[in-house]
């Protein structure tokens, strides 16, 4: 299967992009305050003119931020982070009425069956996934070395021996440049590999052991009283799981906190706000992202990553972005939340993740 990322840019010939005016710049009047009428930005390429002959592309984007503008620079700058005298580009169309060009279609292909009126339009548990996981395999195959594969999880990933088996292995086999999750994942992926329980069950068995309850509350204390993961992994002898493949490959993750969290484990990131801007640096370099059961972290990874990734020679490509669930709702919702690019694989995660290893792993004998 050849990958296909081929981008269609706008024709700027036709009369009333040519015709269009220079986009409207004004000065952000104060430290994490945009001026009025401020355009915000979505995670489709948008353009922007800044001079007669220069519709530019944004080198990037995120949901719900503002343009910069510096020469012919552009820049997408969440508000808050915005700083007195940062000209903002302004104006609410999108068609080149004022300057700006959302162009959301760039990645469309033609459908040559296109019927008006049609059956099984979108996915649900009952689509098949066969051809979405032989695009998948291709995906990660080429972004492995070519790409910046991002994973966020949610703690379902570690509560199954086999599934953090596979996850293990594609960490440890290039298939992951950065995991996000949140405290939970981390706790239970350390818990299995020190007592083989999550939330005290055996992760193979399924068994509730006696006095489980504590078990991830050991390992808060123990992972707190070693100061790190990375120092809990040698005085544990943790030599499996997740977490362990991440340190060993110096894999960069972001612990997410939440006000839930027990603990929490010493790298958890308590600010929102700054847990946010560390996997925004994720989203930035994200050429597929692939997110499993966990309905808020997804939420929160689609809104701040592109639909497009400007390459090194200037070429643009999709940003792929995997939902994987049992249920339709999280897709939905991430879709509904302006991901529309996202795409579901609607399954058990510990059945997609072995079912995905183990035809990766082929390659890797």
């Amino acid at each position: 299967m050849n990958l296909d990322f081929s981008y269609t840019p706008p024709d700027f010939d036709q009369h009333h992009l040519n015709n269009s005016p220079l986009a409207t710049l004004e000065p952000s009047p104060a430290d994490g305050i945009a001026p009025a009428n401020y355009h915000a930005t979505s995670n489709h390429p948008e353009y922007i003119k800044i001079d007669t002959n220069l519709w530019a592309l944004a080198p990037e984007s995120r949901m719900d931020a503002v343009f910069v503008v510096t020469g012919e620079r552009i820049e997408v700058v969440e508000a808050r982070n915005l700083k007195k005298g940062n000209m903002v580009v302004t104006g609410r169309t999108e068609n080149g009425e004022e300057g700006i060009l959302v162009h959301e279609k760039g990645f469309e292909q033609d459908a040559t069956n296109a019927d008006k009126f049609a059956f099984r339009s979108r996915g649900t548990r009952e689509t098949p996934f066969s051809h979405s996981y032989d695009s998948l395999y291709e995906i990660l195959k080429h972004d492995r070395d070519h790409g910046h594969i991002v994973w966020v999880l949610g703690p379902a990933v570690a509560f199954d021996k086999d599934s953090r088996a596979s996850m293990q292995g594609l960490i440890e086999n290039g298939y992951c440049h950065g995991l996000m999750a949140g405290n939970a994942l981390a706790t239970h992926d350390i818990e299995a590999a020190v007592y083989n329980t999550g939330l005290g069950q055996n992760i193979y068995t399924q068994m509730l052991q006696p006095m489980g309850h504590y078990n991830h509350l050991d390992i808060l204390n123990e992972v707190r009283k070693a100061g790190s993961i990375a120092k809990a992994i040698d005085t544990l002898n943790i030599d499996n799981g997740i977490m362990y493949a991440c340190e060993k490959n110096n894999i960069p993750y972001v612990l997410a906190g939440s006000i839930r969290d027990d603990g929490p484990l010493p790298e958890t990131v308590g600010n929102v706000y700054e847990s946010q801007d560390k996997m925004r640096v994720h989203a930035r370099k994200a050429t597929t992202v692939i997110t499993m059961a966990t309905q808020l972290h997804s939420i929160a990874f689609g809104n701040m990553t592109p639909g497009y990734k400007v390459q090194d020679d200037g070429s643009v490509r999709p940003v792929y972005f995997y939902v994987v669930d049992m249920s339709e709702f999280s897709a939905d919702k991430l879709a509904n939340r302006g991901s529309a690019q996202a795409q579901a694989i609607l399954t058990n995660v510990q059945d997609f993740i072995v079912n995905l290893w183990n035809h990766l792993r082929k390659g890797q004998v």
